[in-house]
Parts: C-alpha cells; sequence; structure tokens
C-alpha cells in the first residue's frame, strides 16, 4: 500500500468512525439527551402554532381581498352598465364603443389596481371579435373555468382564484412575470352591435404574498430564537441538576480507588443538598466499616502468622516424639503400632498445612516475592509427574506429558512447580482409570500447560470456587492425598504473583482441566493463551451446554 493511498484511508476510516462515536456520545451524555429532547418537542410546539397562525392569518387576507375584489367588480360592473344604458346603437360604431369601454376600464383599474380583460361578443352564434386588455396583461391569465361561466350567460358575477401573467419580463429574467390575483367575471351588453361581453377583473394579491412572506420570515425567526433561548434555559436547569450528580460520580471513583476520604460539597439545603449529605454519610459508613474489615484483616493476618510461627517449636517436639515412636513400632503391640503410623500420618498433613498457612499469610501481607530465571516448563512439568508417580499407582491412574520440546518462561521455578505440582496432585486424586493428561504449549508472548483428568468432572458454577482456601466440591469426601485444602488457592496466588492466568473448567461426569498460562517475559501482560481451555475431545459438548465459569479467576478471557 503506497502512502498516498493510506492517507486517503485516514480520512474514511474517521468518517466511519463518526456514527459510532456520535452514538456513544448520545448514550454517555445525559446533558445531551435532555437538551435536545427538549429542543425538538418545542420546535414541534413551535411550528405547530406558527403554521396555525400562518394559516388563519393567510386565510383572513384572501377572504378580505376577495371580499373586496367582489365588491370593487361588482360597482365597477354597475358603472358600466349605467354608462352604456343611455348610449343608443346610432351614437358610435362598435368597435368606437368598445374602446372607448376599455380605455375607461383601463383608466380606473391603473387608479384602482387591478386589471382588465375584455372579450367579446360571447353566446350563442356570436362571432368573437376579440380580446382587448389592459397593457402588457396576458389574456391567458382568465382561467378557462372562469371563461366558460361567464360564457355561458350565468347572471351575477363569478369568480376563481388565478395567477396574473404579463407579458412584460421580469427584469433580466427572460420569463413571463407572475402573480397570484383573484379573476371575477361578468357580462355587459353593448348597444352598438346589442352583443353580450364578458367582463374580466384581475384583482392582484402581490401585496397579501408579501405580507404572508414578511410573516412567515418574522416567524421563523421568531421561532429560532425561541428555540435558542429554551435550549439555553435548558441547558442552564440541566447543569444545575446534573453537575452535582457528575460531581457524587468523581467523588464516588475516588472512593472506589481506595481515597476513603473523599466527601461531596454541600451547599444550600435543596434536594441536591440533601443527596450530598446522605452520599457523604453513606461514604462514612462504608469508610468505618471498610477500616474495620481492614483491621480485622490485619489482626487475622497477623494471628495467623503468629499461630503458625508460634506452633512451628511444639510441632517440631512433636515431629521428634512421633519420630521416635514411629522408628520403635515394630516391639508395640498391634494397637500401638497403627496409633503410632496414623500419629505420623497426621503429623506430616498438619506440617504442611503449617507450611501452607505460612505461605498464605505471606501474600496476604503482600510480602511474597518472585525469584526470576529462564525456566523449561516441560523439565518442571515431567519432574513432577516423576515425583508423584508413587502416588498415582497407588490409585493406579496413568499420568503422562504428550508435549516434548523446550517451552520456557522467565519464572520462579520454585513457585511454579508447586503450582504443576498441586494441579496434577489434584487431578490424580478426582481422576478415574483413565488416567490424567499434561499438555504444554507456547508462543511468542506466553506459555501455557493444562492438565486434564476424567473424572466426576465440575457442576456449574465450581470452576471459579475451586480456588476458595479450604472449597470442596463435595463436603462429605474424604481428602485420600492429604491435602490441606490450600493448595489451589496458593496456586492462584503463585500464578497472579507471576501475571499469568490460573483456570479451570469442567462438566459433570466430562472431568476438569486447568490452564496455567505465564508471560514469556516477567511484567508483560497476558491478553491470551496458546492452549484452550476447554479440551478439544468435549468443546464441542461445551458448546451445547453453557458452562457459566469461563472468566478466568486470576484475570483475563477464556
Amino acid at each position: 500500500m503506497t502512502r498516498s493511498t493510506t492517507r486517503r484511508e485516514l480520512p474514511l476510516a474517521a468518517v466511519r468512525r463518526l456514527p459510532r462515536a456520535a452514538l456513544g456520545f448520545w448514550r454517555r451524555s445525559l446533558r445531551t439527551r435532555v437538551v435536545t429532547a427538549i429542543v425538538v418537542l418545542c420546535a414541534l410546539v413551535v411550528g405547530s402554532v406558527g403554521w396555525m397562525v400562518t394559516r388563519q392569518i393567510a386565510d383572513g387576507l384572501v377572504s378580505s381581498r376577495v371580499d373586496g375584489s367582489l365588491a370593487e367588480a361588482r360597482t365597477e360592473t354597475a358603472i358600466v352598465r349605467e354608462r352604456l344604458g343611455p348610449a343608443g346603437s346610432n351614437d358610435f360604431d362598435p368597435e368606437t364603443q368598445l374602446r372607448l369601454l376599455v380605455e375607461t376600464l383601463v383608466a380606473r383599474g391603473d387608479a384602482k389596481g387591478f386589471e382588465v380583460v375584455v372579450q367579446g361578443p360571447v353566446g350563442d352564434g356570436a362571432s368573437p371579435s376579440g380580446v382587448r386588455t389592459t397593457p402588457q396583461v396576458d389574456a391567458a391569465s382568465v382561467p378557462a373555468s372562469l371563461r366558460r361561466t361567464v360564457e355561458d350567460g350565468e347572471k351575477g358575477l363569478a369568480w376563481t382564484y388565478t395567477r396574473i401573467r404579463y407579458a412584460a419580463p421580469d427584469s433580466g429574467s427572460g420569463t413571463p412575470a407572475s402573480q397570484p390575483g383573484v379573476a371575477v367575471g361578468s357580462t355587459v351588453v353593448l348597444p352598438a352591435d346589442g352583443g353580450s361581453y364578458a367582463l374580466y377583473y384581475l384583482f392582484p394579491m402581490g401585496e397579501e404574498q408579501q405580507t404572508l412572506a414578511l410573516l412567515r420570515q418574522v416567524l421563523l425567526v421568531a421561532g429560532l430564537v425561541l428555540l435558542l433561548l429554551v435550549a439555553g434555559v435548558a441547558l442552564l436547569v440541566t447543569r444545575q441538576v446534573i453537575t452535582p450528580v457528575r460531581l457524587a460520580r468523581r467523588v464516588a471513583e475516588r472512593i472506589a480507588s481506595g481515597r476513603l476520604e473523599e466527601r461531596m460539597q454541600v451547599t444550600g439545603e435543596d434536594d441536591i443538598a440533601r443527596l450530598a449529605t446522605s452520599f457523604n454519610q453513606m461514604a462514612e459508613a462504608l469508610q468505618s466499616q471498610i477500616r474495620k474489615l481492614v483491621e480485622l484483616s490485619r489482626v487475622q493476618r497477623t494471628f495467623v502468622s503468629d499461630v503458625s510461627h508460634e506452633l512451628r517449636t511444639p510441632l517440631t517436639t512433636v515431629r521428634m516424639a512421633g519420630d521416635v515412636l514411629h522408628d520403635a513400632r515394630e516391639g508395640f503391640d498391634p494397637v500401638a503400632a497403627r496409633a503410632a503410623e496414623l500419629l505420623q500420618a497426621e503429623l506430616d498433613r498438619f506440617e504442611n498445612l503449617l507450611a501452607d498457612l505460612l505461605e498464605i499469610s505471606r501474600f496476604d501481607a503482600g510480602a511474597a516475592v518472585l525469584d526470576l530465571e529462564d525456566a523449561n516448563l516441560g523439565d518442571v512439568a515431567r519432574r513432577v509427574v516423576a515425583a508423584t508417580a508413587p502416588m498415582a499407582a497407588a490409585r493406579e491412574v496413568r499420568v503422562q506429558v504428550l508435549d516434548d520440546g523446550v517451552f520456557m518462561a522467565e519464572s520462579d521455578v520454585r513457585r511454579v512447580e508447586r503450582i504443576v505440582r498441586n494441579l496434577v496432585t489434584n487431578a490424580i486424586d478426582h481422576a478415574d482409570p483413565s488416567g490424567v493428561v499434561v499438555r504444554l504449549a507456547s508462543d511468542e508472548e506466553t506459555t501455557a500447560l493444562t492438565v486434564r483428568d476424567h473424572g466426576v468432572g465440575l457442576q456449574p458454577g465450581q470452576s471459579g470456587m475451586v480456588f476458595n482456601r479450604f472449597w470442596r466440591a463435595d463436603p462429605a469426601r474424604a481428602r485420600t492425598t492429604g491435602g490441606t485444602g490450600l493448595g489451589l488457592a496458593i496456586a492462584l496466588e503463585d500464578a497472579r504473583l507471576h501475571g499469568g492466568w490460573l483456570q479451570a473448567w469442567g462438566t459433570p461426569g466430562g472431568g476438569a482441566q486447568f490452564r496455567l498460562t505465564l508471560p514469556r517475559r516477567a511484567g508483560e501482560p497476558v491478553t491470551h493463551s496458546p492452549l484452550p481451555l476447554v479440551p478439544d475431545d468435549l468443546r464441542v459438548a461445551a458448546r451445547r451446554v453453557p458452562q457459566p465459569a469461563t472468566t478466568p479467576p486470576g484475570g483475563g478471557a477464556a
């Protein structure tokens, strides 16, 4: 791709992102939605009122103009008939008499503001001699419907709306000018030839049109100004309401980040002030409770640490005595010998529990640190499998590492080996005779290890609970491997200390799989895993049966 093509694509990408950004801003901004809703509703109201006012004024102007036009036409027709009545047929020839009639009407029209069209004679058997009009007025301004009505000889006046056209073009436009008007028609009898002539009065409505245009312009400007004022008022009102809400959100975010001393500023005695007061009271109560919980947690961690350390001395003494009894058990009677063996086994379990409690107390106190070095997880997995071989043989469970190769990760070997040992021993404890499978994989960013068993599996919702301290899927089930109940909890803390994931997946009757994902370089974020969390043989079945616990307890996506 050339540089010019890239430059052309950048504006296109920005344009494509614009609707999504606008939609996101619309969803996030309460003020924008409120102001927009108010302005739109006001625009509908103002538009409806303006349309109604314009319509009423327009109807009033048109009705007034029509009434005035009819009255004017009636008066002019009466004057014409009055003047033509005394004239005899021999006074003038028809052409002269018609010319004088037209000139008189045109002169009166120029004075009173109307146009004249005279056509005739009209009626049955008459031969029209032509049309005479006010200069520059097009005779086509008289609608054909009005012509038919007048020529049919109906009594009285007939009228209709029309558009008055002029023969003279508009300045520079080259097209005939026109304007709306009212056309009124009637007939008179010319004494010179006894024929009926049609008189058409064209009353322009240009002033009314200008008045309506000015009215629309005034209403439009007034409406826009009103909408701007409404938008300003809405912004002011929403600012007074939303600003305290935003302040409360910011204070809540600061409290959530650990700044428990943050409080809202209380001003006035209105509802917002009472809300701020209630919010501060809630923050005080939360701070007090959190302080109590923190102090209680600190006391508990101190207690566990102190007790663990204090138990070491008596445990050492009891261990020495137990070792003496266990070594001399062959000289005891069978009951005493069995008691010595049970004492030795429980001392081993108690010593492991004490070591785990000390490790948990280090995690709780934030004192755990990493001793980093480049390690091959394949070697770690094979060492763990070899160390747990007697346990697997006792339970008749086969444990195998399927993948050979180098799977490097910068890690604390001791802690990683403890994670793998906890996962493998847990899998042996719950596996069926089909065995336990350990798989490894790595890419440029992460290294992963999975431990798969085909035992009873996990019920829905238990995948996130297996890492809880002292949790067991079946509380009535005895620990056959002497576990303390803290192994997976310590393993999860070790994984988190490396910045990695430790995740669990299981299905009833289909077994379980645990996945450890570590960054290839310490400190780099883990965003994916080279191995799937759901086993390949059960991935299709897992899609059919919803599993709620696919989110890793240590963070990240499954």
